[in-house]
Formats: structure tokens, sequence, C-alpha cells
């Protein structure tokens, strides 16, 4: 071989070098940059909970151009959000599960029969709120570690084991109340998480301390990123973020601590419901734990492919029994919400369309049913998606068969936008 047709070896400006060792990528993208980033990601189908949140705008829209009258009413408002905590709550348990690919059918009846033992306990054996809870939760853990075991070592599949659980603790609620039998749930306590609202001052303190802690940490991790020459969003792009998020956070709690009692001259409500501050604490908490621990990587790495995770020493088997665990507890939490705003536990508790209802919230705020792809965040946005099509068909006075066919629409169309994602992503490869 001649001198002429060797091969020179390459520099450290060599496009094969930059090639390999990434020496072209940027550390730190512009605002520019960053948003065409987006642009691109969005157009290989990877769209997140942007239709949903699109959605949402959309029915807001509707229904207070239809009932601008009372839809957008502080009390309405807060009733609408109210109304979608408990599917919420829900939604955020089965994500998990829906993210390894599986399925949890008995969900919403675990949750009925957990609230029912969180009410008897009250009611029946004189137990404190806080006792009473924790036997519920504990109920819900130990149907979520049955469903677990059931599923990851007998290698039943979650439909066939969720859908016999459905079945079963139906007759297990129906055992502990008695037929025809409603348990009341008067403790002020769990009453006053859906029917009373923070102090306005603690409200004002607790949203604004909250802001200031995300935006320490917003920053802690800029300067980490920046310290170590890591790829890292622009910081114009995170301020632009945060301050959205302060925006919708802040005026929304200032929309919030009007009196927005009927006859304000009587009586006073203000202030943020209760139930809104335990939904956003929970969404707070496992958005965390999936997106910031080792935990939640694994549960993603099981998710997109079960046997690469498995030989990279990801005990797949126990982490499957962990998000049926979770699931069924969220369930449980769920369960007594819904009691919570109902005022008693009957044997129908949790049945009906309310797993259907928090399936749903979750694939119409993202989640895809294939596995691999959610957020925590996706059951709140698609739990407000369905609160506000019952709540505004509600006003519209629309008979109930309307409400199930437009809600049912809208998840076709979730799950329609999915699967064309999916497709999207497989052909350009991402």
């Amino acid at each position: 071989m001649t001198d002429e047709t060797k091969t020179p070896a390459p520099t450290s400006a060599s496009p094969s070098l930059a090639a390999s060792d990434f020496s072209g990528d940027s550390a730190n993208l512009t605002l520019g940059e960053s948003l065409r980033a987006y642009v691109d990601r969005v157009r290989g189908g990877d769209m997140g909970a942007l239709p949903a949140i699109g959605g949402l705008v959309v029915l807001f829209i509707v229904f207070s151009s239809l009932r601008p009258d009372t839809f957008t009413g502080a009390l309405n408002v807060a009733n609408l959000l109210v109304q979608a905590s408990s599917i919420s709550i829900l939604a955020m348990g089965l994500i998990p599960v829906l993210l390894l690919g599986d399925i949890d059918l008995s969900a919403g009846v675990a949750g009925g029969l957990s609230a029912g033992f969180t009410a008897v306990a009250i009611v029946r054996h004189g137990d404190g709120w806080v006792l009473a809870v924790l036997i519920g939760m504990a109920v819900g853990a130990v149907i979520g570690l049955a469903i677990g075991l059931l599923v990851a070592k007998l290698g039943i599949p979650s439909f066939v084991v969720t859908l016999a659980f459905f079945l079963g603790l139906q007759g297990a609620t129906l055992k502990l109340i008695g037929q025809g039998g409603t348990v009341p749930v008067r403790n002020d306590v769990l009453r006053g998480i859906t029917i009373k609202s923070m102090p306005v001052v603690t409200g004002w303190i607790v949203v604004i301390a909250l802001l200031a802690i995300y935006a320490g940490l917003l920053f802690w991790r800029q300067r980490r990123l920046a310290a170590k020459d890591l790829h890292r969003p622009p910081t114009s792009l995170v301020a632009l973020k945060f301050g959205a998020l302060a925006v919708i956070l802040l005026g929304m709690t200032a929309f919030l601590s009007k009196n927005r009692a009927p006859n304000p001259l009587i009586f006073t409500i203000e202030g943020i419901p209760y139930a809104v501050f335990l939904v956003g604490a929970l969404m707070i908490f496992w958005t965390f734990i999936f997106g910031r621990t080792g935990y939640g990587r694994h549960i993603y790495a099981i998710g997109g492919n079960t046997e690469a995770a498995r030989r990279a020493g990801i005990s797949v088997d126990v982490l499957r029994i962990s998000t049926f665990v979770i699931c069924s507890t969220m369930a449980a939490i769920s369960g007594i919400v819904s009691s919570s705003y109902t005022g008693n536990v009957s044997p129908g508790s949790g049945g009906g369309n309310t797993l259907l209802y928090a399936v749903g919230a979750a694939v119409i705020g993202g989640t895809s049913l294939f596995g691999g792809k959610g957020n925590i965040r996706d059951g709140v946005i698609g739990g407000l998606v369905i609160a506000t099509i019952d709540n505004g068909l509600g006003l519209l006075n629309q008979a109930a068969y309307i409400n199930f066919i437009i809600t049912g629409a809208v998840l076709l169309l979730a799950a329609s936008v999915d699967a064309i994602s999916r497709r999207r992503r497989s052909a350009t490869g991402t």
C-alpha cells in the first residue's frame, strides 16, 4: 500500500473523531436551539402531554363561552378541582403499572374496600383517623402485593389476575359493609379533605414556599450541570418555564382566595381546597421518585425492554411487584378521598366507571398503554380533562349518555394519538 492510499490518522478536528466522541455537541444550548429541538421531538411523535393540555384549553374555552356566568366562577372551579382529585390520584397510581405494559382492573374496587376498612375502623371500632387511614392503606398495599406476586412469580397475565380481584374484592366489600348498607364518613379531618379549604394566608405561604424551593432546586441543578460541563437547558428557558408555572399557581391561588360562597354576606368560602394540596403533594413526591431516582429509571428501563433490563441486572420481578403495591396503595388514598366527597362508603364504592375514568385519565394525559412512556403528571392532567367534561356538561344540563359518549370519544382520540406517535417514533428511529 502506498502513502497516498493510507488513511490519515484522525486529528482533533477530524469529522470521524467528532462523530465518535461527541466533541461537536454543545454543553449549553441556546433558547432558539432548545425550541427547535422540542419542535423536532413533537414532529417525531414525542408529544407528551401537549395534546391533553391543548384539549383542556379547548374545553375551558367552549364551556366558558356556553356558561360564562357559572363555569368560570370560583365556586365551580374549586368544585371542579375537587371532582378531579380522586380520579387523578387513582390515575397516578395506575401509571407505574402502565409503564411496565401491565394493567390493574381491580384498582377502583381495591380503593373502595380500603375506604370501607377506614370507615369501619372509625365508626364501628372508634379508632382515630390516623390509624384508620393507615389501616386502609395497609389493606391496599396487601392487595397490591398479592396481585404482584401472582403476576411476577406465577406469570399469570395482569389482565386475568386483576379481573379476578375486581370480582372478588367487590364481594369482600359487600361482606364488610352489608347488602344495601352504607358506612358514613363523619370524621372532621377526613370529611374536610374535600369540603374544606386551607386558610387564605396559609395557602399563600405554602404556594410561595413551594415555588421558592422549586426555584432553588432548578438553580442548584443548573449550577451543578454547568460545573461539570454537562448538557443542560438554557437558563432563559428554565426561567421561562418557572415564570409560567409561577403565574399559573399564583393566579389560581389569588382566584381561589376570593369569597366564593353563594351568599357572601352570610358566610364565607375561600382558600384552596385541601384535596388540591393532597393531589399536588402526591404528584411532587411520585414525580421525584420516578424522575430522579434509580428506582424510577429502572421502571422505565423495564417498560422499554424487559429482557434487556433483566440482563443488565435489574430485579424485574421485585420492581413489577412494587408497582402493583404502589397502585393499590394509591387506590386506597383515592377511595378515602372519594368517600370524603360522597360522605359515605357503600358496597358499590370504587365500582362502576371509576377504574375506566382513571385509566382514561392516564391515557388522555399522555401515558402509553404499550408501556415505557408516561409521567406522573399525566394522571393529573387527564383527571382534569375528564372532570372538566363532566362538570361542563352538567352545567349544560345534558343527558348522562352525552357525557359517556364524549368521554369515550376523547379517550379514543388520545389512544389514536398514542398509536400514531409510536409509529412516527419508530419511523424516525427515536
